[in-house]
């Protein structure tokens, strides 16, 4: 089934040309059928190209997804065009009356700052309370999860002492539960973070539990008892280039930056980097709505009465 998105979005051009499979909000409406109802948090700079990358993954679902875009009030954009933002983003107040099947609340970079001092955490507080009982499932990424683990369960994020960058083999705890269904016993995930979360607390809080992990960069994923919140230290979604655009960028910079691990052949940069954490991105996601599909109740209302621990 296909990704609802609006007629006039650039990253549905780009979709389109790569067979994602999508129909616009004028078609769906026609269609009798309720589809999963997702709205995405988008705080990375660059949204149009965050935009792009999670809908591939979500448009590649054999489920029905209808999209919402979500910006903070509380913070301007400096690299994404106004434009694009007035007129594809809203902002809480405009939404917060709406429920919704899941969200995702991206990353930011911001992880080395102490979360109160973010612009916009009294904010992002806001939307995360306000999500126990208007979202079924919320996906944080990366700092995203870094500042759920922080609000919903009081652990810390760790300064690491270089940045964690590269390409890293990891390890399933458990092969049968339903979100690592078909999973490998090995699979790879990027990683671009100066941060890291307080394992130990982790595994020490009884209503987390860590699903994968690299003996190199960490645990990685870390759900809730619910299943409901699920937490995610990596960069799945992340394109072929996205590591290689950082370090070429951070280099010219002349800022301290070495090679993303186990990414360019023969750590060439001139090489191209294989992608080999697509599939497993992919499959994620799909195992992750289809959780959602049957869990969530159909008159999304009922989410008020359900608690979420």
């Amino acid at each position: 089934m296909p990704i609802t998105v609006p007629d006039d979005l650039p990253a549905k051009q780009i979709l389109e040309q790569e067979n994602v499979y999508l129909i616009t909000q004028e078609r769906a409406k026609h269609q009798d059928i309720r589809p999963l109802r997702i709205i995405i948090l988008n705080l990375m700079p660059k949204k149009e190209e965050t935009e792009t990358q999670l809908l591939r993954l979500l448009g590649n679902t054999p489920l029905q997804v209808e999209i919402e875009l979500l910006q903070t009030a509380t913070h301007q954009s400096k690299n994404t065009d106004a434009k694009h933002l007035l007129k594809f983003y809203e902002t809480f107040d405009q939404i917060k009356h709406q429920y919704y099947d899941a969200m995702i609340i991206t990353g930011a970079p911001v992880e080395q700052m102490p979360f109160e001092e973010v612009d916009y955490w009294p904010e992002l507080a806001q939307i995360m309370e306000w999500s126990k009982t208007h979202v079924y499932s919320t996906y944080h990424i990366c700092w995203g999860a870094q500042a759920g683990l922080y609000y919903h369960y009081g652990i810390q994020k760790i300064p690491l002492e270089k940045k964690m960058f590269g390409i890293f083999p990891h390890k399933v705890t458990d092969q049968t539960h339903p979100l690592l269904r078909g999973f490998d016993e090995v699979f790879y995930v990027p990683h671009s973070r100066h941060t890291c979360v307080d394992e130990e607390a982790i595994r020490r809080h009884p209503d987390l539990t860590v699903l994968t992990y690299s003996e190199i960069s960490g645990v990685n994923l870390i759900i809730s008892n619910s299943m409901r919140r699920i937490f995610v230290c990596g960069h799945s979604e992340y394109d072929r280039r996205t590591l290689a655009n950082e370090y070429f960028r951070d280099k010219s910079k002349g800022l301290p930056i070495e090679l993303p691990y186990h990414y360019f052949p023969d750590d060439d940069p001139k090489k191209d980097p294989p992608f080999m954490w697509r599939s497993h991105a992919n499959l994620f996601i799909k195992n992750w709505l289809n959780i959602v599909y049957q869990r969530t109740p159909y008159h999304l209302e009922e989410l008020e009465q359900m608690p979420i621990d």
